[in-house]
């Protein structure tokens, strides 16, 4: 099955593309501006609360106030009676709906197949990670990201260039392979877990190369890389009190010093990471948990026990399923990046997307799974379900630990030569 694209399908994608965008700024420029002046946090559902000194303040007139919700624009009608009508019109459209889908999908995978006791369990299964997660984002504390990170590498002597080299070079290559697969299989290819982490590998490797290039035009014009900066402040600060202090208390003392010195001044001297930098940051992290997750199913689960038409090994589909984790760990051996423990978040987000995707796609008719760990009509479904959601804290903790030893294990091995990067 081949891929076949006409000119006309990139106006419809131009289209959908600049509807999209266009509708995203009008939300942008009037939600932005709708937003009231005042201090309060939420607005009653009943009525309008009052500040310290007893006052209530006016709703502003682009804001929508909360008895606007349930209140008629009808002098005398009761809202009991918009209540009922609004209940009424619920109650009829999910009748219509039923009847609907029953009729529809009586030959497949119907309203029965969906009313399984399976499938709320495993719908809970997803939820509860996801909002965990979003929770997590939302409360956690991480770091500045600085924009040296991005693009120097972790090695006193390694130009900036050959890191971006190598990038460039890992994204064509994964695009030969991505071109392949989607030339073979169409849009078909989409539907497994693999092509959406090997897609989002090449996401981070294209804006790796973008701010790389961006990073070597800023090192060719002369300012200092960060690794630069921290090795030169480091060295003089040692070269000044080296001399002047010859105790070993004194010395302990001085090294305190010299560390919080040194993290001053680079707070001042170093540039934070905009919003393309965090993205990065947090591809980079998600494919990591992401790649180990899909390689390690792929050869342990699915090659020895569970190859089929579908999802048998040829060249492609192995190169597709190594070189993913190859690049990326070669791209860990190379960068500044920090890997903290609590985008694990995204990566668990990133898996819970993917189920929502294959459950909406099978109510809308498909009725084959790609793996059959994910199938709902056995009763061994939540169990599997609840195994895939623990194995991506081993899979995202080993790529923790292979960032760690990286910081730990090289600057012991290579002194001169290896910078930790946090």
């Amino acid at each position: 099955m081949a891929l076949v694209v006409y000119w006309y399908d990139f106006i419809c994608f131009g289209i959908v593309v600049a509807a999209y965008i266009g509708s995203l700024w009008i939300l942008w420029r009037k939600e932005g501006a709708s937003r009231c002046d005042d201090n309060t946090i939420y607005e009653s559902l009943l009525a309008a609360q009052a500040d310290g000194d007893g006052f209530v303040r006016a709703t502003h007139k682009a804001h929508v106030g909360s008895n606007q919700l349930w209140s008629s624009c009808w002098k005398g009608v009761h809202p009991g009676c918009l209540l009922l009508t609004r209940f009424l019109s619920f109650v009829a459209m999910a009748v219509f709906l039923s009847w609907d889908i029953l009729d529809w999908d009586a030959n497949k995978e119907g309203l029965a197949y969906w009313l399984r006791w399976q499938v709320p369990v495993c719908a809970l299964i997803i939820l509860v990670p996801t909002s965990l997660t979003s929770c997590l984002i939302k409360k956690a504390k991480a770091k500045p990201l600085f924009l040296d990170d991005l693009w120097t590498p972790c090695w006193r002597k390694l130009n900036p260039v050959w890191l971006l080299i190598y990038r460039a070079f890992a994204f064509l290559c994964l695009a030969f392979m991505f071109e392949a697969a989607v030339a073979l299989d169409g849009a078909f290819a989409f539907y497994f877990y693999t092509q959406w982490t090997f897609t989002l590998v090449m996401v981070y490797f294209a804006l790796g190369t973008v701010i790389s290039a961006y990073g070597c035009w800023v090192y060719t014009k002369g300012h200092p890389s960060a690794n630069g900066v921290r090795y030169e402040i480091l060295k003089r600060y040692m070269e000044e009190n080296i001399i002047t202090n010859g105790m070993t208390y004194r010395e302990k003392e001085t090294k305190g010093n010299i560390k919080l010195q040194s993290h001053y001044v680079e707070e001042e001297i170093q540039q934070r990471a905009g919003f393309w930098g965090y993205l990065m940051q947090t591809v980079y992290q998600t494919c990591g948990g992401a790649v180990l997750l899909t390689d390690i199913v792929f050869w342990c689960v699915i090659v020895p026990f569970l190859s089929d038409a579908h999802l048998g090994l040829n060249t492609l589909i192995a190169c597709m399923h190594t070189l993913n984790a190859v690049f990326l760990l070669l791209d860990t051996a190379l960068n500044s990046l920090p890997f903290p423990w609590f985008r694990i978040a995204y990566f668990i987000q990133w898996s819970c997307l993917y189920c929502v995707f294959q459950w909406v796609i099978h109510a809308c008719g498909f009725t084959w799974w790609p793996y059959p760990f994910l199938e709902l009509d056995t009763p061994w479904a939540p169990l599997w379900y609840f195994v895939l959601a623990l194995v991506h804290i081993p899979c995202y903790g080993l790529y923790v630990l292979i960032v760690e030893a990286k910081n730990s294990i090289l600057p012991t091995l290579f002194p001169r030569a290896f910078i930790r990067s946090y």
